[in-house]
């Protein structure tokens, strides 16, 4: 039941007392940086304890670390000590040495780390099945798509529910394009454009989880029948990229069922709205200047004519990146079942979001925009969680919201916070107190949402409180005692260590939840690999689940 608990219920549940006695005068008086060091650190070899821990402090602290799996990936040599981004970023803290310029415009610096690793494993498991076609699900703007299409020469269909972030993705197309065409006149170009056949193509469709892969096989050849042109080069010129989008030289682009509002919050994926997320259209990052671009665009493979008359559906392998919810569940169950998917790397996020039979719909849950339609075969009722039969054996797998959101939590950011002193550090705290507040005032409202308050660290906590009154539709000005209120602040210390000791287990819920996946994919007769490829401090969910199918 502890599980169960929230940090902002800490001064209403007493939450501090539910702990061990023994471990509370312990942990009571550390400081910040020895609670990174002495609690959540896996990896810190001089640990000095300020007093005598319990042996079961001790004892927990050990299984935590011991149950999950390794987040770092190997330490990229020569990164300066304590920096929060990899070696690619130290010469421009905006724009990967390792990406070609042409593939960081609109690409904030995490999803540039992102799509250059993860692309370059979708090739290597294109190589290893020969095959040359991906499909991208929960695409986005397409960053990852294009960098594999055009940089990397594969035949790629992206499925996205967003029919904003579609046109998004199809009117950068043009402007990669546009950019290609201006390095092909640079005297020293080697490359060639790529022909038409190979550009990729956008589908605005929901992934259902209650579909067979049938009918998603379906949605995917509705893309691939489309006879549009190939997009139409457009420089950045802002009018021309508006009415660029009414031309017929766009990018394939076509729906397959309704598209969906996106709502909800996540930490990691910043794109699709499969993933559940607002569609942002703006112009995030433009690179600029012409520095490194090791991976020059290559001319992917034509696509042969004869290949769509093939009866049936080619080969290709499937990629999502931070797909969330039961969408990573979705898509393993596909490769799992269809015989054309001939690989996967699989990238989860929003554990929170992922069904299970106790929490049938949780909170943000996206639900298909339309039912199915006749012929469609609905897959047996299955839950994101547990997929595997061994995992929903054991007695007590079950793991409730609040534990899965727990491991949406970026442990190494939690830690940098700690050692800094950073003054974030004070904002559940914050939220802790005007809980007492609020449930003296209306019983009925505990636990009320309120939305992130900007910069809360820094105000005083009566202009917060104020702020977080009006959210839950309660008086700004309700009288609040300053005596109560600064008793409830100065245990700043006692929220922050029992935050840390629930952030302790997220890496262990997380494992679970992946070694799951894996255990339903060998009980499937596939074996899998779980990868640490992103750099943990850059990109919290880092684990790419990665299987090929045995050959025939």
């Amino acid at each position: 039941s502890s599980q169960n608990l929230r940090i902002q219920e800490f001064f209403t549940e007493d939450l501090w007392h539910t702990l061990p006695s023994s471990w509370q005068p312990v942990l009571q008086d550390l400081s910040y940086p020895q609670i990174a060091d002495l609690l959540l650190d896996a990896t810190h070899g001089d640990r000095r304890y300020p007093s005598v821990w319990p042996l079961s402090l001790l004892a927990f602290r050990a299984t935590a670390h011991a149950l999950a799996f390794p987040r770092d990936c190997r330490r990229e040599r020569g990164r300066t000590p304590g920096s929060v981004k990899p070696e690619e970023f130290q010469e421009n803290q905006s724009q990967s040495s390792l990406l070609g310029h042409i593939f960081r415009k609109h690409v904030k610096p995490k999803k540039q780390h992102e799509i250059r690793k993860l692309g370059t494993l979708v090739k290597q498991l294109c190589d290893q099945t020969d095959c040359s076609r991906v499909v991208d699900v929960g695409s986005g703007q397409g960053h990852l798509t294009r960098f594999l299409s055009f940089g990397l020469g594969l035949t790629v269909t992206a499925i996205e529910a967003d029919h904003t972030l579609v046109a998004v993705a199809s009117r950068f197309d043009g402007q990669l394009l546009w950019a290609l065409e201006k390095e092909k006149q640079k005297k020293n170009c080697s490359f060639q454009l790529p022909t038409s056949q190979s550009f990729p193509r956008h589908v605005a469709g929901w992934v259902n989880p209650k579909a067979s892969w049938e009918a998603f096989i379906k949605q995917l050849s509705t893309a691939d029948s489309s006879s549009e042109a190939p997009p139409t080069p457009s420089g950045p010129s802002k009018k021309r990229l508006r009415s660029s989008e009414h031309r017929r030289g766009r990018p394939r682009e076509v729906q397959t069922h309704g598209s969906t509002d996106s709502d909800g919050q996540s930490r990691d994926s910043e794109s699709s709205s499969q993933h559940q997320l607002s569609g942002r259209t703006s112009e995030e990052q433009t690179s600029s200047g012409d520095c490194c671009s090791c991976l020059q665009p290559v001319c992917p493979e034509p696509v042969h004519p004869e290949e769509n008359s093939l009866p049936g559906y080619p080969d290709f392998v499937l990629t999502g990146l931070h797909a969330c919810g039961d969408l990573s569940a979705t898509l393993l169950r596909h490769f799992v079942s269809c015989p054309h998917v001939r690989g996967i790397t699989s990238v989860a996020c929003c554990y929170m979001k992922i069904t299970t039979k106790e929490n049938p719909a949780p909170p943000g849950l996206v639900e298909p925009p339309a039912p199915l339609t006749p012929g469609q075969e609905p897959v047996p009722s299955e839950f994101g969680y547990p997929m595997s039969s061994w995992v929903r054996g054991l007695s007590g797998h079950q793991l409730s919201y609040k534990a899965r959101e727990g491991a949406c939590h970026a442990v190494e950011d939690y830690v940098r916070r700690l050692r800094e002193e950073s003054e974030l550090l004070r904002t559940h705290c914050y939220r802790a107190t005007l809980e007492t507040f609020i449930r003296d005032t209306r019983p009925d409202l505990r636990r009320a949402g309120i939305q992130t308050i900007k910069k809360a660290h820094l105000l005083p906590f009566t202009e917060y409180a104020r702020l977080g009154l009006a959210r839950v539709g309660l008086p700004p000005e309700l009288p609040l005692d300053p005596e109560r209120v600064e008793t409830m602040l100065r245990q700043q210390g006692r929220v922050v260590v029992y935050f840390s000791l629930a952030l302790l287990l997220a890496p262990v819920v997380e494992t679970l939840v992946l070694l799951d996946r894996m255990i339903y994919l060998q009980e499937n007769g596939v074996d899998s690999q779980l990868v640490a490829l992103f750099d943990p401090n850059f990109s919290p969910r880092n684990f790419v689940l990665v299987a090929l199918k045995p050959r025939e």
